[in-house]
Order: C-alpha cells, then structure tokens, then sequence
C-alpha cells in the first residue's frame, strides 16, 4: 500500500490531496488569485493528514506538480516538498503539471491539449493521448488562428486548462473542443499519475531537482506615474 502526498501549486490554485494505492482520500485546495500558496499549503498538508489519521512517517513518498508554471507558485511548492523529503527521509516524485490537466480527460476521443496562461497571448502547450502518453514536448507559444492546425485537421483536439481561453478567442475550427469553465491544475489530477510512478521507481534526486520552469523567470518593474 503506497501513500502519497500529492502537491499542486503551479498556477492560483494551492492544492494538496492524500492518496493511498492510488484513491483520494483527502484533499484541500484553494483557487485564489492573490497567490496564497506560502499562507495555505502547510496548512493544507497538515489538514489533510489528520483527516486522514495518517502521520508524515507514515507517507511513504511526496509528489509535486513540476510545471511550467507561476515562477512562485512552483518554488513554493518545490520548496515545501524537498523540506518534507529531506526531513522525513522520504522520495520525491514529479508530475508533468500539462499531464495533471490533461488526466481529466482519459476517456476522450481524439488528443488532449492542456494549455496554461502565460502572458498576453502566450501558452505554455503539449499534446497528449488519451492514455497520457505524450506526443509533442512541451513549448511555450504565441496563440493565433493557425495555432495547432496540424492536430485539428487530423481529428479531434480536446482544450483544458486556463490557456484555453485564449485559443477560443482566435481558433474557430470545428474539431475544436473547449471546457464550460476555467480549469486549473489540481492535485486530485496527480494521484494516479504518481501513484504509477511509485510502482515504477521513478523517482527525483530532492538534492538537485528543480521545477520546469521552460522560461526565465522575467521581473517587470512597475512604469512611473506620469
């Protein structure tokens, strides 16, 4: 029996889910987006524990949501998952966070394209199958209406994450397919995903892993008031 502590931390949404042998059994996540990641996470870790009457002794393995991603979100959640594994002696596994998006969409026909919002009309894109094997890497793109032809023409093509936006605004193709709401990683997203992982042994060196962050982190100062 694997239990694992999954954290989500690369977009507004701070999530933390519990799992053992793969099922859910806690979960706390808060979509904010004033980025409440360093005030909530610890609490949420500590909450879902004790609802579980699970110790941090007894997880057997941390996983954490590896980007790309918000350059903060993704340090604080690295962050918090190395101190854990270092503490407690325990592996560190990491999740794809554009697989954690497109985990929800197992059961679809076609290919799963998560996309998460970068700046203006930039994405951070991947194609995947409906087994989440992936079929094009990871890239961060400017969105317009020739974006991802090639996968529309061949079939099918299923939008998530809070990128997708951005692609109904200019992509009118009819094999378009996008979410009803804003979606965003969750670390319910991560349980099977990590789950596989640990069978497999996939896991992280905690003293040199850092996130995927695909783009420089970029500091913008603020214009003078005129």
């Amino acid at each position: 029996m694997a239990v694992i502590l999954n954290l989500e931390t690369s977009t507004t949404n701070c999530s933390v889910c519990l799992a053992v042998d793969g099922t859910s059994v806690a979960i706390r996540e808060q979509d904010d987006a004033n980025y409440s990641h360093s005030e909530n996470l610890h609490v949420f870790i500590r909450e879902v524990l004790e609802e579980a009457g699970i110790s941090p002794e007894g997880v057997d393995a941390f996983a954490v949501s590896m980007g790309p991603g918000s350059y903060t979100g993704l340090r604080i959640g690295v962050s918090a998952v190395k101190g854990l594994c270092y503490a407690l002696d325990k592996p560190l596994l990491a999740i794809p966070t554009l697989q954690v998006l497109a985990s929800r969409y197992r059961s679809v026909q076609g290919v799963i394209l998560p996309l998460l919002d970068a700046r203006r009309m930039e994405v951070y894109s991947a194609v995947y199958d409906p087994e989440l094997r992936l079929l094009r890497e990871t890239r961060a793109e400017i969105v317009d209406e020739t974006s991802f032809a090639l996968w529309l023409e061949r079939g099918k093509v299923c939008f998530t994450g809070n990128g997708a936006g951005k692609c109904r605004e200019v992509i009118r193709h009819p094999n378009a397919v996008f979410p009803e709401h804003r979606e965003v990683p969750s670390a319910s997203g991560m349980v099977l995903l990590s789950e596989e992982k640990f069978k497999t042994g996939g896991f992280e060196d905690v003293a040199y892993f850092e996130p995927y962050y695909l783009k420089d982190f970029v500091v913008t100062r603020p214009k003078p008031r005129l």
